[in-house]
């Protein structure tokens, strides 16, 4: 099974290359889409630098700026394999974790499985608000969709390709994570929950995400939830 990584990059030239090489350290089958969300900094020379290398599948650049959804639509578009995770440039994440996230897949358990930073792996210890927001946000997101996820906002969704790409997706910046949990809850599909490692950064480290992100996101919450366009993509396959 090879599994489709996308790396959606915005000013990520101190991360990326390390990120990237993490990926292929890890021992699965992976075709690795790189998306240069117009970065301004050294993100573009060094991703295809590491295509020409053969680090990477894939480069697609952006000539504005359109937000992390956007970009991960970009790389969904062109991705090949058979499931697609998403991989962030930071670090946050390790690639090491992605082959017992596949396994529930490989298995004919589930259509998507979920990374979650709050069941117990080891982590970074951060900001207690943070903390909170996403337990809230996730809290939310449960109350509308009748999941039990612990870590809706988590960057680690592994979804069958096939499923992925019949979903109406239309977000452009972080409300990817709402939208998709949303879109994956209303096709029924079979969701699981494992648990990760996580080093979250500092804002100083590089972070992005701020307050007025989750102020969108409870926004997002309400209208994905409510208002689901129509058509068969619903339908399990």
């Amino acid at each position: 099974m090879i599994v489709s990584v996308v790396v959606p990059a915005y000013n990520e030239a101190a991360t990326v290359e390390a990120a990237v090489r993490r990926l292929r350290s890890v021992p699965l089958r992976l075709e690795v889409i790189a998306v240069n969300d117009a970065s301004t900094d050294d993100t573009a020379a060094i991703l295809d630098r590491l295509r020409a290398a053969g680090l990477l599948d894939h480069v697609i650049h952006h000539d504005v700026n359109r937000g992390k959804g956007a970009a991960l639509r970009s790389g969904f578009g062109v991705a090949t394999g058979d499931v697609i995770v998403v991989q962030d440039a930071d670090l946050e994440y390790d690639p090491a974790d992605l082959p017992a996230l596949l396994d529930p897949i490989l298995t004919g358990n589930a259509d998507a499985v979920y990374g979650s930073r709050f069941q117990g792996g080891p982590h970074r210890v951060l900001y207690f608000w943070h903390y909170v927001g996403n337990r809230a946000l996730t809290l939310l997101s449960n109350m509308f969709t009748n999941l039990n996820l612990t870590d809706m906002e988590t960057c680690y969704k592994m979804v069958r390709t096939d499923l992925l790409k019949r979903l109406p997706l239309t977000a452009n910046r972080f409300g990817f994570e709402v939208e998709v949990t949303a879109r994956l809850a209303q096709a029924r599909a079979r969701i699981w929950e494992l648990p990760i490692s996580y080093s979250g950064r500092t804002y100083e480290e590089g972070k992005k995400i701020t307050w007025r992100d989750g102020v969108a996101a409870f926004v997002h919450i309400i209208r994905f939830n409510l208002f689901a366009p129509g058509g068969d993509w619903r339908t399990r396959r």
